[in-house]
């Protein structure tokens, strides 16, 4: 997916921690809110996550129950699927994050957008298809909830990943698509793109596919749901260089209006003062200014002074 990696930054330089924190805070907070606040419609997700099941087995793509069968017949594998499952988008994802803002600054820009941009329309699936996981359908459908089964073993309830006593927190019948299997892809493909050493662009390769068989044996989601979430990210990549180039045209934009409001008040633009102390003002007339000498007061002066002078030419012309 080069078009989601290869884009760098209009202005040269990658974007600053302190900028980045709070819009991933804020993105990603409105991603949990948003799954929160879509309606439960239990019906209704019920009926799609059987359709999907259905469908699976018309392709023959179901592979859920026997992977399912597997976890929950060995603890020793269930128990660490179930951490995976519960703990590793939480990591993974933020770590690929900061290695390619530290590493691969270049990158960085059309990473985080691209991630940003499909995990909200992973929202719009959550919002227009809800879907039961295979682990809420009834019993006798043939799933197991292996969380529910080892949740001694762990933080997690009957609330999928969610803390004991949380489950309300989270809506479970957000199953379509899986954005565990897409943040997996898109960590994987920049592990793959970006890594230089062998174990890394491995790891790339191995973490997408293992979290595909840990989501279906836990019975968190279909296989499907799977193939929508890397589906999501196909989608979010073609979208990145688009909201990209948007996101320019807005900054440039706020720039030119931030740059019109200083320049009216720049002193070009003020009118120049006079020199002159009084800048035009006139007292009336017979108004005088504190410590101001008055007409008559500087003649009276005159006067005196021309008298002290004559006194003292007097004796001198006697003499």
């Amino acid at each position: 997916m080069p078009h989601a990696t290869a884009a760098t930054s209009s202005s040269g330089h990658r974007p600053r921690w302190w900028t980045e924190l709070p819009l991933i805070a804020v993105v990603y907070g409105l991603y949990s809110l948003g799954r929160l606040l879509v309606h439960e419609n239990i019906p209704a997700a019920v009926d799609n996550g059987l359709a999907i099941l259905r469908l699976e087995k018309a392709l023959h793509l179901n592979a859920e129950h026997p992977l399912n069968r597997l976890l929950t017949a060995h603890p020793s594998l269930g128990i660490p699927a179930d951490f995976a499952y519960a703990s590793l988008h939480y990591l993974v994802t933020p770590a690929v994050l900061v290695w390619i803002f530290r590493r691969r600054g270049a990158a960085y820009r059309a990473a985080r957008t691209w991630l940003m941009t499909s995990t909200l329309l992973g929202l719009v699936g959550f919002t227009l298809m809800p879907t039961c996981p295979p682990r809420l359908l009834d019993a006798h459908h043939g799933f197991v909830d292996t969380m529910a089964q080892y949740s001694s073993y762990g933080w997690w309830g009957a609330g999928a990943s969610a803390p004991r006593g949380l489950s309300g927190m989270t809506n479970q019948y957000a199953a379509m698509p899986s954005l565990h299997v897409g943040w997996a892809v898109w960590c994987g493909v920049l592990l793959w793109r970006h890594g230089r050493h062998p174990l890394v662009r491995a790891a790339g390769v191995a973490y997408p596919l293992l979290t595909v068989l840990v989501v279906m044996g836990t019975a968190n989601h279909y296989f499907l749901d799977a193939v929508a979430g890397a589906a999501v990210m196909g989608v979010g990549a073609l979208l990145t260089r688009p909201f990209m180039r948007l996101g320019d045209r807005v900054k440039d934009r706020v720039r030119v209006v931030s740059a019109r409001v200083p320049a009216s008040l720049t002193p070009a633009s003020i009118p120049a003062r006079s020199t002159i102390v009084s800048d035009g003002c006139k007292t009336s007339a017979g108004e005088r200014i504190p410590g101001q000498r008055t007409a008559s007061a500087d003649s009276s002066d005159a006067r005196t002074l021309s008298a002290a002078e004559a006194d003292d030419d007097a004796p001198a012309a006697a003499r």
